[in-house]
């Protein structure tokens, strides 16, 4: 096939408008192109990933097929995050374009919660690619429901290779073909090589592969070759009062390995997709269900996190003493990149505000889909952004939420700018939080009870912007935030 030349995509994308970027961008007429002029998209997924677990952002991590995707590649997304930091909400909300309050999935999904899971109703973007004529495979976990009705290839998958809940680091039993069959091995080895093998058999075109991984989720297991580089060495960690260093560094040493094990897979997808000569042709998406800390904060883990501290504080009637469930930047924040030879630009870096709300519009746009015109989705098309197509003004304000109910109680939402981020758990109103980000990005000073005029005004600012985003998507926590004890955010 004769490829549209690069100066020529440019110009296109230039003018067009974000509904006909993608059909630009591929040189087509209509979004039902030729199969052979589609991009293929392969799109990894890695689990409770770090935005820090990154070679290019900690060069004690040994990552070169990402820092080589990140850096040089295609484009990297410093400022993406996710809107809910925990497994299931948050996988709901990247196939959907929904907050997880309106799916009904509040918390990871326990695998005796038989009645939770995605919504049979829910339209998720592979099924609106499969729809339109794309292979597409899920490889490795789903979590979002365990009975039929909440199966993956009911939800546009039309091949699925994994397990439901979680699955272990290896010697994994795994639904293939529609039974279980067991496998020896380190489970992300494993579902790599299904991966390789659909874009193998589907090579033709157009095709969707998700590898989704249930690393660097704990427990961590490596091999040999992917603990090298941590053996020996003194780790950094981060430098916070009172922590566990010992078992931070433990910690450390095992999750790090995971993750270069991640890494070792990413290479052998993009070498694969080189020999089959359909690198030129096909979508590389690189991000994380959500990020994860090691002693940041005090803490470890995501959203439902884990105190790392020697002597942890009391607990409450809700928040066991040894819990920390936040909405921190360092859960929220994702590692992300995309890569689109001849589209996006090598190496460039997009500074704009993300989320995982948005993978919906934008990978249809990629894939020149059209959305339903009477569906809804809260993500953005930041296609426009990744090519360089003028965009007057992008809104770079984040809202997140979670409401954990597995061992503690919260209903944390949260508002965040560039500069400033509140959180508030409206059921324990004492924990909320106020960050200013300019000055201190790593938020260790909470700035809740600060009386400067310009911080209460702030907080007042931004949590008038909560109450307004929970009744628009009828949170159940909204009476919570709108009664009169919960608005006295001012010290």
């Amino acid at each position: 096939m004769k490829r549209t030349q690069r100066v020529t995509r440019r110009d296109f994308l230039k003018t067009a408008s974000s509904a006909t970027i993608a059909m630009a961008t591929l040189g087509v007429d209509s979004a039902r192109a030729a199969d052979e002029q589609r991009p293929n998209i392969v799109f990894v997924y890695t689990d409770d990933h770090g935005p820090w677990a990154l070679g290019l952002e900690n060069p004690q991590v040994h990552t070169p097929n990402m820092d080589r995707l990140f850096a040089e590649q295609g484009a990297q997304l410093v400022n993406a995050f996710v809107v809910t930091p925990v497994c299931s909400p948050a996988r709901g909300t990247v196939l959907t374009g929904r907050y997880a309050t309106e799916l009904g999935i509040h918390d990871w999904i326990h695998p005796d919660e038989h009645d939770v899971g995605l919504d049979a109703d829910a339209v998720t973007w592979p099924s609106l690619l499969s729809e339109a004529g794309y292979a597409t495979g899920l490889f490795g976990k789903w979590h979002l429901g365990r009975a039929d009705r909440f199966h993956p290839t009911r939800f546009g998958f039309d091949e699925f290779t994994g397990f439901l809940d979680h699955g272990p680091p290896s010697d994994p039993v795994l639904e293939k073909d529609g039974r279980e069959q067991a496998f020896e091995g380190l489970t992300i080895d494993i579902l790599t090589e299904h991966t390789i093998d659909f874009i193998e058999r589907h090579r033709a075109g157009p095709f969707m592969a998700m590898l989704s991984t249930r690393s660097p989720h704990r427990s961590w297991q490596a091999v040999e070759e992917d603990r090298a580089p941590y053996e020996g060495v003194d780790l950094e960690i981060p430098d916070y009062p009172g922590l566990d260093a010992e078992r931070v560094r433990r910690y450390t040493r095992d999750y790090l390995a995971s993750v270069t094990s991640i890494d070792r897979n990413l290479g052998r997808i993009l070498e694969r997709l080189d020999a089959l000569d359909l690198t030129s042709n096909t979508v590389v998406v690189f991000t994380a269900n959500e990020g994860n800390a090691l002693g940041h904060n005090g803490f470890w883990g995501k959203g439902n996190a884990v105190s790392m501290l020697t002597d942890p504080p009391p607990g409450t009637e809700n928040i066991p003493g040894d819990r920390r469930p936040n909405l921190m930047d360092v859960v929220l924040r994702v590692p992300t990149a995309i890569r689109w030879p001849g589209v996006i630009e090598p190496g460039i870096l997009i500074e704009e505000t993300v989320t995982n709300l948005d993978w919906f519009p934008t990978l249809l746009a990629m894939a020149g889909v059209e959305p339903p015109a009477d569906g809804v989705c809260r993500g953005r098309d930041f296609l426009p952004l990744l090519t360089g197509a003028a965009v007057s003004e992008w809104d770079n304000n984040l809202y997140a939420e979670y409401s954990p109910h597995h061992g503690i109680q919260a209903h944390m939402r949260a508002w965040r700018t560039p500069q400033w981020k509140l959180v508030r758990d409206f059921l324990n109103p004492w924990r909320d939080e106020f960050y200013d980000l300019v000055n201190d990005p790593e938020e260790h000073e909470n700035l809740i009870h600060d009386g400067r005029f310009r911080i209460r005004m702030a907080k007042r600012a931004l949590h008038e912007r909560i109450v307004s985003k929970m009744q628009e998507l009828n949170d159940p926590a909204v009476h919570l935030a709108t009664s009169g004890a919960s608005l006295a955010v001012e010290p």
